[in-house]
């Protein structure tokens, strides 16, 4: 799903207006119709049958009256078509204008003036004006009368807090416990970052124009935008090329495609060989997670390098992947004397998995070091692997073969120089400029992993749960990116598979429990998984 931010649709709208000629007003038109198609749907409004089974309000279905709350800019005029169709329909409707009539302009007032005439001849109809707060304390308990809400104060413009009585408006209708129904955004939320500009709309449903915004996504926005619907409006394929919009939400059509039927002659040569270099004392399982893990993606072979006095223990955490003993340091990490008998191991393997659990002594960060300048193969850094080159990342920059990084935020923050906090404000922009910087695939884990690529696309991960956020699940996913890498996908694909399909197991594992899963049992969860989303795409 192609996400956009606010300027971005208002070019798109204007260049359809300006260029192509389509007018605004048919703009509006085709807009408020396809909300109003979502809106019956969602709310079972479409027949009094209907709004008897399906109503949420569990009212009399005759008497379910609905309030349009409308601003006077366009969000407002696409709140004006939305009304007028559902007078139309004879469900009792009263438009809430938060202004004058005078103040309105262009396809906004035209749109105001047809539902005045509807309302003229409609019993069961009303146009109010609320201009201020005198206003809405005298019309508050008519407002409260409703039993659905249409919120179309603010559109995707707004980029400063709500105060005055905008605010009281919209802390009244959050109060109210009545489902709420946005059009394009819910009000209050920034389209660019999601962010809540002080008080914001939480809505049950929102119908948004021609694409998603990047708030509708992005935590906190997804939180209140409730059902989201995208409804074409009419911007034509060419005009949205020009825009090349470069950010998007994954979803299983983008990903199950990516796995394709085996021949039958295939063997177990035939899905790669990746080689993991991992683990330190105490971090054992940060090795085996992440070889097994790479296993269970599919991997014809997997062979884990480990720190000579690891390798009794590892023999015994992994059954399927091989095991190599390698040159350590007296305390028992792993040493840059290794570096010669790993890239010896390097031979004939697809991808090396580096870092996670491997500590970061100074041997053990020479020999990452060495290994990123020295490896032709792709990489996947993770952990203390990407701990290891903080302050060095021009050896990443130097690297003529593919690499991605898994940090996590304090990673990240890290590899940066910058805060974690600097990170979490900004995920979305620093992982895009560090992708493109380094030429690398970033994946900036957390609620909502980001996979950003060399090229400036970014993609958002929606799988995953807060069940997750426990020791050992970036190993795991480590492990999954690694495999798909190692069976021949492009690093890109091979993040966005591996971050889709972890959360996927998650979300399984959530179903049973919501909390107090481990890494561990992601790990067997990961073949069905991938069967089900096969499914999918049958």
């Amino acid at each position: 799903m192609i996400l956009v931010t606010a300027s971005q649709m208002q070019r798109m709208d204007h260049k359809t207006i300006n260029s192509f000629g389509i007018p605004g007003v048919v703009l509006m038109e085709n807009a408020g119709r396809g909300a109003v198609d979502m809106f019956l749907k969602k709310f079972g409004l479409l027949s009094k049958q209907n709004l008897a089974k399906q109503n949420p309000v569990k009212q009399n279905p005759v008497k379910q009256k609905v309030g349009v709350i409308a601003g006077r800019g366009n969000n407002g005029g696409d709140g004006f078509v939305i009304g007028r169709y559902l007078m139309e329909k004879g469900i009792p409707t009263t438009i809430f204008l938060l202004s004058t009539r005078d103040k309105l302009t262009g396809d906004a007032r035209t749109n105001m003036g047809l539902a005045q005439k509807l309302v003229e001849q409609n019993p069961n109809a009303n146009l109010i004006e609320i201009p201020d707060a005198e206003e809405l304390a005298r019309q508050t308990r008519h407002l409260l009368d409703q039993d659905l809400f249409v919120d179309a104060i603010f559109g995707i413009g707004l980029n400063a807090d709500v105060r005055g009585f905008y605010k009281e408006v919209i802390e009244l209708l959050n109060g109210s416990e009545k489902p709420i129904f946005s059009v394009d955004i819910p009000s209050g939320l920034n389209a660019n970052t999601g962010a809540v500009c002080g008080v914001a709309i939480r809505a049950a449903a929102t119908a948004t124009f021609a694409f998603a915004k990047i708030g509708h996504i992005l935590s906190p926005g997804n939180q209140y935008t409730g059902d989201l619907e995208v409804i074409d409006i009419g911007i034509p394929d060419f005009i949205v090329r020009d825009e090349n919009p470069r950010l998007f939400l994954m979803a299983p059509r983008d990903i199950a495609p990516l796995f394709v039927p085996r021949k039958f002659e295939s063997h177990k040569g035939s899905f790669g060989h990746l080689l993991v270099i991992a683990g330190s004392p105490g971090k054992t399982g940060a090795a085996a997670l992440c070889a097994n893990a790479a296993m269970r993606s599919g991997t014809g072979l997997v062979t884990l390098g480990v720190a000579k006095g690891l390798n009794p223990i590892l023999e015994s955490q992994v059954i399927e992947p091989m095991t190599v003993p390698l040159a350590q340091t007296p305390e028992g990490y792993l040493s840059d004397q290794s570096l010669a008998t790993i890239q010896a191991l390097l031979k004939g393997k697809q991808a090396l998995a580096l870092g996670p659990g491997i500590g970061t002594q100074g041997p053990t960060q020479t020999l990452v070091r060495r290994l990123v300048t020295d490896t032709q193969v792709p990489i996947i850094l993770d952990a203390d692997g990407i701990n290891c080159i903080a302050g060095h990342t021009e050896l990443i920059k130097a690297r003529k073969a593919p690499t991605v990084l898994t940090p996590h935020p304090g990673e990240m923050a890290r590899l940066t120089q910058k805060t974690t906090q600097e990170i979490q404000a900004d995920r979305r922009g620093i992982g895009t400029q560090f992708a493109q910087e380094y030429q690398v695939v970033l994946v900036l884990k957390g609620a909502q992993t980001l996979v950003c690529c060399p090229d400036g696309r970014t993609f958002i991960c929606p799988t995953g749960n807060p069940g997750m956020a426990s020791g050992g699940m970036g190993d795991v996913l480590t492990g999954l990116i690694a495999g798909f890498i190692t069976q021949g996908f492009s690093i890109e694909k091979a993040a966005m598979a591996g971050v889709f399909i972890h959360g996927l197991c998650g979300d399984f594992l959530a179903e049973k429990t919501p909390f107090g899963f481990l890494a561990s049992d992601m790990i067997p969860a990961i073949p069905r998984t991938i069967h089900d989303l096969l499914r999918q795409k049958e």
